[in-house]
Protein backbone atom coordinates (compact mmCIF):
# COMPACT_ATOMS: atom_id res chain seq x y z
CA UNK A 1 0.00 0.00 0.00
CA UNK A 2 1.47 3.34 -1.06
CA UNK A 3 4.04 3.98 1.66
CA UNK A 4 1.86 2.70 4.48
CA UNK A 5 2.72 -0.28 6.58
CA UNK A 6 0.30 -2.47 8.41
CA UNK A 7 0.92 -0.79 11.75
CA UNK A 8 -0.53 2.46 10.47
CA UNK A 9 -3.92 1.13 9.61
CA UNK A 10 -4.28 -1.50 12.26
CA UNK A 11 -3.76 0.99 15.02
CA UNK A 12 -6.90 2.74 13.92
CA UNK A 13 -8.95 -0.29 14.36
CA UNK A 14 -8.77 0.37 18.06
CA UNK A 15 -10.05 3.79 17.66
CA UNK A 16 -12.91 2.45 17.57
CA UNK A 17 -12.11 1.55 18.61
CA UNK A 18 -11.49 3.09 16.66
CA UNK A 19 -11.16 -0.01 17.91
CA UNK A 20 -9.84 0.96 16.48
CA UNK A 21 -6.58 -1.45 13.95
CA UNK A 22 -2.78 -1.95 13.26
CA UNK A 23 0.04 -4.19 12.11
CA UNK A 24 1.67 -4.30 15.51
CA UNK A 25 -1.37 -5.97 17.00
CA UNK A 26 -1.65 -8.22 14.00
CA UNK A 27 1.80 -9.60 14.74
CA UNK A 28 0.59 -10.64 18.18
CA UNK A 29 -1.46 -13.47 16.70
CA UNK A 30 -1.84 -16.51 18.90
CA UNK A 31 -0.66 -19.89 17.61
CA UNK A 32 -3.16 -22.42 16.41
CA UNK A 33 -4.92 -24.11 19.28
CA UNK A 34 -8.13 -25.66 20.40
CA UNK A 35 -11.29 -25.38 18.38
CA UNK A 36 -13.05 -22.08 18.92
CA UNK A 37 -9.86 -20.22 19.87
CA UNK A 38 -9.74 -18.14 16.71
CA UNK A 39 -12.15 -15.56 15.33
CA UNK A 40 -14.29 -16.61 12.40
CA UNK A 41 -14.02 -14.80 9.08
CA UNK A 42 -17.52 -13.93 7.91
CA UNK A 43 -17.97 -11.76 4.85
CA UNK A 44 -18.98 -8.17 5.44
CA UNK A 45 -21.82 -8.58 2.96
CA UNK A 46 -25.34 -8.60 4.32
CA UNK A 47 -26.71 -6.77 7.31
CA UNK A 48 -24.13 -4.86 9.34
CA UNK A 49 -23.83 -4.95 13.11
CA UNK A 50 -25.64 -2.19 14.95
CA UNK A 51 -25.94 -0.72 18.42
CA UNK A 52 -29.22 1.00 19.19
CA UNK A 53 -29.94 1.14 15.48
CA UNK A 54 -26.63 2.70 14.44
CA UNK A 55 -23.93 0.87 12.50
CA UNK A 56 -20.69 1.41 10.65
CA UNK A 57 -20.16 3.83 7.76
CA UNK A 58 -22.27 2.43 4.89
CA UNK A 59 -20.14 4.23 2.31
CA UNK A 60 -16.70 3.15 3.55
CA UNK A 61 -14.62 1.11 1.12
CA UNK A 62 -12.49 -0.43 3.87
CA UNK A 63 -14.49 -2.65 6.24
CA UNK A 64 -14.41 -5.97 8.00
CA UNK A 65 -16.59 -8.00 10.34
CA UNK A 66 -15.54 -10.96 12.48
CA UNK A 67 -16.51 -12.76 15.68
CA UNK A 68 -15.43 -15.35 18.23
CA UNK A 69 -16.90 -17.21 21.19
CA UNK A 70 -15.29 -16.42 24.54
CA UNK A 71 -15.74 -18.93 27.35
CA UNK A 72 -16.07 -16.45 30.18
CA UNK A 73 -18.88 -14.58 31.96
CA UNK A 74 -20.38 -11.67 30.04
CA UNK A 75 -19.66 -9.31 32.95
CA UNK A 76 -15.94 -10.17 32.74
CA UNK A 77 -15.77 -9.53 29.00
CA UNK A 78 -17.74 -6.29 29.27
CA UNK A 79 -15.51 -5.03 32.08
CA UNK A 80 -12.34 -5.69 30.09
CA UNK A 81 -13.71 -3.96 27.00
CA UNK A 82 -15.12 -0.89 28.73
CA UNK A 83 -12.42 -0.31 31.34
CA UNK A 84 -10.39 1.42 28.66
CA UNK A 85 -7.78 2.83 31.04
CA UNK A 86 -6.57 -0.75 31.60
CA UNK A 87 -6.33 -1.75 27.94
CA UNK A 88 -2.50 -1.67 28.02
CA UNK A 89 -2.56 -4.48 30.60
CA UNK A 90 -3.93 -6.94 28.04
CA UNK A 91 -3.25 -5.26 24.67
CA UNK A 92 0.50 -4.75 24.34
CA UNK A 93 0.34 -2.43 21.29
CA UNK A 94 -1.76 0.08 23.25
CA UNK A 95 0.87 2.18 25.00
CA UNK A 96 -1.27 4.81 26.76
CA UNK A 97 -4.97 5.46 27.38
CA UNK A 98 -6.54 8.55 28.96
CA UNK A 99 -10.23 8.82 29.78
CA UNK A 100 -11.39 12.30 28.84
CA UNK A 101 -14.43 12.11 31.10
CA UNK A 102 -15.17 10.64 34.52
CA UNK A 103 -17.58 8.16 35.97
CA UNK A 104 -19.30 5.20 34.32
CA UNK A 105 -18.48 4.34 30.72
CA UNK A 106 -21.50 5.76 28.91
CA UNK A 107 -22.75 7.51 25.79
CA UNK A 108 -20.54 10.53 25.25
CA UNK A 109 -17.56 9.03 27.06
CA UNK A 110 -14.32 9.79 25.26
CA UNK A 111 -10.81 8.48 25.54
CA UNK A 112 -7.48 9.21 23.89
CA UNK A 113 -4.98 6.44 23.35
CA UNK A 114 -1.72 5.93 21.53
CA UNK A 115 0.26 3.25 19.77
CA UNK A 116 3.73 3.49 18.20
CA UNK A 117 4.17 3.42 14.43
CA UNK A 118 7.61 2.51 12.98
CA UNK A 119 9.17 4.48 10.11
CA UNK A 120 8.27 3.71 6.50
CA UNK A 121 9.17 5.20 3.10
CA UNK A 122 6.62 8.00 3.36
CA UNK A 123 6.55 8.89 7.08
CA UNK A 124 9.03 8.84 9.97
CA UNK A 125 8.54 6.87 13.15
CA UNK A 126 5.66 8.40 15.03
CA UNK A 127 2.96 7.71 17.59
CA UNK A 128 -0.57 7.27 16.35
CA UNK A 129 -3.04 9.16 18.55
CA UNK A 130 -6.62 7.93 18.53
CA UNK A 131 -9.51 9.86 20.05
CA UNK A 132 -12.61 7.71 20.45
CA UNK A 133 -16.09 8.85 21.46
CA UNK A 134 -18.86 6.47 22.51
CA UNK A 135 -21.93 7.20 20.41
CA UNK A 136 -24.16 4.29 21.44
CA UNK A 137 -23.96 1.84 24.34
CA UNK A 138 -26.25 -0.79 25.84
CA UNK A 139 -24.79 -2.45 28.90
CA UNK A 140 -23.64 -6.04 28.30
CA UNK A 141 -25.08 -5.91 24.78
CA UNK A 142 -23.37 -3.49 22.41
CA UNK A 143 -21.00 -0.59 21.88
CA UNK A 144 -20.40 1.86 19.04
CA UNK A 145 -17.67 4.48 19.01
CA UNK A 146 -16.16 6.73 16.37
CA UNK A 147 -13.13 8.94 15.99
CA UNK A 148 -9.94 9.81 14.15
CA UNK A 149 -6.51 8.22 14.35
CA UNK A 150 -3.81 10.76 13.59
CA UNK A 151 -0.08 10.43 13.11
CA UNK A 152 2.56 12.31 11.16
CA UNK A 153 1.39 12.20 7.54
CA UNK A 154 -1.58 9.95 8.34
CA UNK A 155 -5.25 10.28 9.25
CA UNK A 156 -7.88 7.57 9.38
CA UNK A 157 -11.49 7.99 10.47
CA UNK A 158 -13.08 4.90 11.95
CA UNK A 159 -16.44 3.63 13.11
CA UNK A 160 -16.40 0.54 15.34
CA UNK A 161 -19.35 -1.56 16.50
CA UNK A 162 -19.31 -4.40 19.04
CA UNK A 163 -22.10 -6.89 19.86
CA UNK A 164 -22.09 -9.27 22.86
CA UNK A 165 -24.49 -12.23 22.78
CA UNK A 166 -24.71 -14.94 25.40
CA UNK A 167 -24.53 -18.45 23.92
CA UNK A 168 -24.15 -21.91 25.38
CA UNK A 169 -20.87 -22.03 27.27
CA UNK A 170 -19.92 -18.40 26.81
CA UNK A 171 -20.41 -15.19 24.86
CA UNK A 172 -20.26 -14.57 21.13
CA UNK A 173 -18.40 -11.31 20.58
CA UNK A 174 -18.97 -9.82 17.14
CA UNK A 175 -17.23 -6.73 15.82
CA UNK A 176 -17.36 -4.67 12.64
CA UNK A 177 -15.31 -1.65 11.69
CA UNK A 178 -14.97 0.73 8.77
CA UNK A 179 -12.12 3.07 7.84
CA UNK A 180 -12.07 6.09 5.58
CA UNK A 181 -9.20 8.34 4.56
CA UNK A 182 -6.95 8.99 1.59
CA UNK A 183 -4.18 6.68 2.78
CA UNK A 184 -6.35 3.60 3.33
CA UNK A 185 -8.45 4.26 0.24
CA UNK A 186 -5.30 4.30 -1.90
CA UNK A 187 -5.17 0.49 -1.64
CA UNK A 188 -8.46 -0.92 -0.41
CA UNK A 189 -7.54 -4.64 -0.53
CA UNK A 190 -4.35 -4.10 1.47
CA UNK A 191 -6.08 -1.81 3.95
CA UNK A 192 -8.90 -4.30 4.39
CA UNK A 193 -6.44 -7.12 5.04
CA UNK A 194 -4.72 -5.07 7.72
CA UNK A 195 -8.04 -4.14 9.31
CA UNK A 196 -9.01 -7.83 9.38
CA UNK A 197 -5.73 -8.79 11.05
CA UNK A 198 -6.14 -6.07 13.64
CA UNK A 199 -9.72 -6.94 14.54
CA UNK A 200 -8.90 -10.62 14.86
CA UNK A 201 -5.89 -9.85 17.04
CA UNK A 202 -8.08 -7.72 19.31
CA UNK A 203 -10.55 -10.58 19.68
CA UNK A 204 -7.75 -13.02 20.45
CA UNK A 205 -6.40 -10.73 23.15
CA UNK A 206 -9.85 -10.15 24.62
CA UNK A 207 -10.56 -13.88 24.60
CA UNK A 208 -7.24 -14.71 26.25
CA UNK A 209 -7.64 -12.08 28.96
CA UNK A 210 -11.27 -12.90 29.73
CA UNK A 211 -10.78 -16.66 29.84
CA UNK A 212 -7.69 -16.29 32.05
CA UNK A 213 -9.72 -14.20 34.51
CA UNK A 214 -12.58 -16.66 34.45
CA UNK A 215 -10.21 -19.56 35.07
CA UNK A 216 -8.63 -17.88 38.09
CA UNK A 217 -11.85 -16.51 39.53
CA UNK A 218 -12.54 -17.78 43.08
CA UNK A 219 -15.22 -20.43 43.12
Amino acid sequence: MSGIRSTHIRAVLYAVPLTLTLGLLGTAAAPAGAAGSHPSHPSHSGKSLTCQGKGVDPHALVRHRTETVIHAPLRTIWKLQTDVARWPSWQAPVTTVERLDHGPFRRGSAFRWTTPVPPNPSTPATSLEITSTVRQIERNACLRWTGPAIGEGLRIDGVHVWNFTQVKGGVRVSTEETHTGAQVEADVPAATKILREGLEAWLRNLKSAAEARAHHRPR
